[in-house]
């Protein structure tokens, strides 16, 4: 009859010094019950001890402990790399998710039509009940201006400090979005809850007031999202950023930084916004006889504030020209971001009560934008302001990425017509908001994450922002360079790509928000280089014989007085295939039209080396 052995957990071995108090005790012997608490008859007859020493072979099956998983946050990126503007992204962590930011930008010069453009809401609409909120770094459009096309499919909370509710505000009263948003104001120092994540808002100096970097503490870690900064130790308006806060948040631990790239290239600190103060001082002098006309950003709220103070020294009116440009003051105003002297402001449609000499107008068009105060001025297409000898013209902004074709052209024509103009590149009249490589560098000195994701620019912003972080002794492994719609999850173990999210551009065609794709663009390119050519033609609904036509109409392709001899021919073609259709029962009006396109390019190709759009309108009768 076999022995039975139970394990006694009262003796002790060394394995038990592992173990912290209050720890399970793993160690132990083995010992047989009929002998009680005494010792084991095993060491008493030489016989049964090889069997004891049986047992202590057989290795104890330690019991397994449940390793807890690692909280992890996932990232997606909907906007705002490799390219310039329309930031938007997704943090998200255990069941909540996190929007940061929600812009749009301005449409290349090939997206003909196109009014601006927006992020593609896809993947947010497929997650909404997740979403805690949207929080804001500050009021620019490359960050705000797609909010009222996401809102109008999504009601989300929003989170922003005072002046940017203030801008995201009238933008929704303009879409009627008001009164069914919310909008919750957050002031720099403060910490919010959303979901299982918090969001601290850190102050920080940008080319707007009220703008802010965000701490956003998840269960897998810190996260800091710096926004658009640069650190201005003398600003116009508010404190300098708040880098103690920076470094607070280093010190706790961060497990990833998002910076903005767009000055990664440059070398050296960005200027302070007071050096702009000191050529507004000199350029007033020296246009002491002219109109000072000044083309800005609308929400460049820190540079009016110095025209307004410059134009106060020298005896001048105030006056903005540009829908934006008055809708941002007015909310400035209110919310107290501008100070603005008593009677110095003045309507446009005031000019003519007063001297040239004492008039500044502040304009938005610093850009070229086509429909802009000052491009409409520059072109003779402003109904309240004509420009001429005796104009002073500074544009106070570097032309973005795109831009410098259109604002170049703005500038010839200004000059044509006798105006004066100085721009960035003569004078400093701009100065950037964004950091420059040292300003990065302290950042990441201060927050010292384990992982970096460089954000806002285009490839070579992100890339020469990748070098700077090496430089510092960051690891390339833990550095990564994304792009719109793609997606990582990570925590203190790993950093991991996922598979991408849906994403991309959506654009903004006047009333029209996505029904303007690719091949829309593809078409409107086509016929403003081209042209077009509509072949109508009325058929026998009977026996499809041509009844009357094939008429010609030729729009953006030949003068047609000077080319009927070619258009004859094509309705040559056009005619001739139409009636070898009919002869052959062909019916079917795609193949119909299919062998006019076909035959007609090949002829006009022949003819002319040009290729424009052929569009045949066929109707039964």
């Amino acid at each position: 009859m076999s022995t039975e052995y139970k394990y006694d957990n009262r003796r002790k071995n060394n394995s038990y010094s592992k173990y912290s108090k209050g720890k399970k005790n793993y160690g132990g012997s083995y010992y047989k019950p009929s002998q009680g608490r005494g010792e084991s008859d095993s060491f008493k007859s030489g016989k049964s001890a090889k069997n004891f020493k049986n047992y202590r072979k057989k290795p104890y099956q330690k019991q397994s402990r449940p390793v807890k998983n690692k909280p992890s946050v996932k990232i997606a990126f909907l906007g705002g790399l490799n390219e310039i503007g329309k930031n938007i992204t997704m943090i998200e962590c255990e069941n909540d998710i996190i929007l940061v930011d929600c812009g749009m930008a301005f449409p290349d010069g090939d997206m003909l039509g196109v009014d601006l453009v927006i992020p593609d809401f896809t993947y947010i609409e497929q997650n909404q009940d997740k979403i805690r909120g949207i929080v804001l770094t500050h009021g620019h459009e490359d960050h705000i201006g797609g909010l009222p096309f996401l809102l109008g499919r999504v009601n989300i909370p929003i989170y922003g400090t005072s002046l940017t509710l203030g801008l995201v505000g009238n933008k929704l009263k303009e879409h009627s979005l008001y009164n069914e948003s919310s909008l919750n104001r957050v002031n720099a120092g403060e910490t919010i809850k959303l979901g299982c994540m918090s969001v601290e808002f850190i102050h920080v100096n940008h080319s707007i007031p009220d703008a802010v970097a965000f701490a956003i503490r998840t269960p897998a870690g810190t996260i800091v999202h710096t926004g658009d900064f640069k650190i201005d130790c003398t600003p116009i308006t508010g404190d300098m950023i708040d880098l103690s806060a920076f470094a607070r948040v280093g010190d706790e631990g961060v497990l990833a930084l998002l910076a903005e790239s767009t000055n990664a290239e440059r070398p050296g600190y960005t200027q302070t916004e007071r050096t702009v103060s000191d050529s507004f001082d000199n350029l007033f002098r020296r246009a002491e006889h002219d109109r000072i006309i000044i083309a800005t950003f609308a929400s460049n709220v820190n540079r009016v504030q110095q025209i307004i103070n410059c134009a106060e020294k020298y005896g001048r009116k105030v006056a903005f020209s540009g829908r934006s440009m008055v809708n941002y003051m007015a909310v400035a105003s209110e919310l107290g971001y501008l100070s603005v002297p008593e009677n110095i402001l003045i309507d446009l449609d005031m000019l003519d009560r007063y001297p040239r000499e004492q008039i500044v107008l502040v304009t938005t068009g610093s850009q070229g934008e086509p429909m802009s105060a000052l491009s409409r001025m520059a072109y003779s297409d402003h109904r309240k302001v004509m420009v001429g000898e005796g104009d002073f013209i500074i544009i106070s902004a570097n032309p973005i990425p795109g831009n410098e074709k259109t604002v170049g052209n703005v500038v010839d024509e200004l000059l044509k017509k006798g105006c004066k103009v100085v721009y960035e590149s003569m004078y400093e009249v701009h100065v950037s908001g964004h950091a420059c490589q040292e300003e990065l560098k302290i950042i990441h000195k201060l927050v010292k994450p384990k992982y970096f994701i460089p954000v806002h620019g285009e490839q070579k912003h992100l890339r020469k922002h990748a070098d700077l972080a090496m430089f510092l002794g960051m690891e390339r492994k833990n550095i990564y360079i994304g792009d719109v719609g793609s997606c990582i999850e990570i925590n203190e173990n790993y950093m991991k790509e996922l598979p991408s999210v849906p994403a991309g551009k959506v654009f903004v065609d006047g009333l029209g928000v996505g029904d303007v794709g690719s091949i829309v663009l593809r078409d409107r390119k086509h016929l403003g280089q081209d042209g077009l050519i509509i072949i109508v033609a009325s058929l026998d609904v009977y026996d499809g014989h041509v009844i009357s036509g094939p008429d010609i109409v030729s729009r953006g392709f030949v003068y047609v007085r000077e080319s009927e001899g070619l258009l004859d021919e094509v309705k040559q073609v056009a005619g001739n295939i139409l009636e070898e259709c009919a002869e052959n029962n062909i019916h079917e009006w795609g193949i119909i039209k299919n062998r006019i396109k076909d035959d007609v390019s090949k002829l006009i190709s022949q003819k002319t080396r040009r290729n424009p759009m052929i569009l045949p309108i066929l109707q039964e009768v």
